[in-house]
């Protein structure tokens, strides 16, 4: 587990490292730099993780489920809210059901920690959560990851899913996402993508997202501009900021210190 400067969580947690491009945004997917870099550093479960292609990192589609990590957020006795797999996709096919089950078993036995897991692939999440039929974790929030309109089928699966707090993380947004249904979702994060190849992001992107969250009474956070501002110029992630609408929103699902 790592502190993180993230500013929708605290801390992140790896129990699985690789993962393979999905969609379209994974494209610049910051974890497939970092793994290269990790590797880079003698850390031997990122090895073999990545491949280079046009000079660039890729997943090779390489799974390692990390027993020795499952130990670790019952260290943490301040209470966090945790990004689970941020360098990876807990429901990434090639991860087993019986790992899940016991990142689920962690979770469940670490109450004072709120977990916060996204997935590009919400319909095995809802599959096996239903197969399960366990009871809802309250500190548990479940998402899903949309960049534009040819993956807002994922909010569909998510809707179907048992959790205490369903969440769409709409970063890196790339494209209109339509009048997307944000029915039964309680969060929404929306970012720009950064980095030197990053693609653009548009006002009116977010304005869609934004209307639909005051439609459907769903928080609605804004993360970043990312490398492209709102007047469509490219500057730094830092120039750009975080403000939208005159001001930043950086509203919880939840108030985390009552759960």
């Amino acid at each position: 587990m790592a502190e993180t400067e993230i500013e929708w969580t605290d801390a992140t947690w790896n129990p699985v490292a690789g993962c393979s491009v999905m969609s379209a945004g994974c494209t610049n997917c910051y974890a497939m730099k970092m793994a290269k870099r990790l590797e880079a550093m003698g850390m031997k479960k990122y090895s073999g993780l990545t491949r280079t292609v046009n000079g660039q990192p890729v997943w090779t589609g390489a799974i390692r489920e990390d027993y020795n990590s499952l130990k670790i957020p019952l260290t943490w006795k301040k209470s966090r809210k945790i990004f689970v797999n941020s360098m990876s996709d807990l429901f990434h096919d090639a991860v087993s059901d019986k790992f899940i089950a016991q990142v689920w078993e962690v979770m469940a036995s670490t109450p004072h920690h709120h977990y916060q897991i996204l997935t590009k692939r919400p319909d095995r999440m809802r599959d096996l959560l239903n197969f399960w039929n366990k009871e809802t974790l309250p500190n548990v929030w479940l998402g899903t990851s949309i960049e534009n309109s040819k993956v807002a089928e994922r909010a569909d699966a998510l809707r179907n899913v048992p959790a205490a707090i369903r969440f769409i993380s709409f970063e890196p947004l790339i494209g209109s996402v339509g009048k997307i249904d944000l029915s039964g979702i309680h969060w929404a994060i929306v970012g720009g993508e950064s980095g030197p190849n990053a693609r653009p992001i548009r006002e009116e992107w977010i304005d869609e997202i934004y209307t639909q969250c005051d439609h459907h009474d769903a928080v609605f956070f804004f993360k970043q501009w990312g490398t492209w501002g709102a007047d469509n110029k490219k500057r730094s992630k830092k120039a750009n900021g975080r403000t939208y609408r005159g001001q930043t929103w950086d509203a919880m699902p939840v108030h985390v210190s009552a759960i």
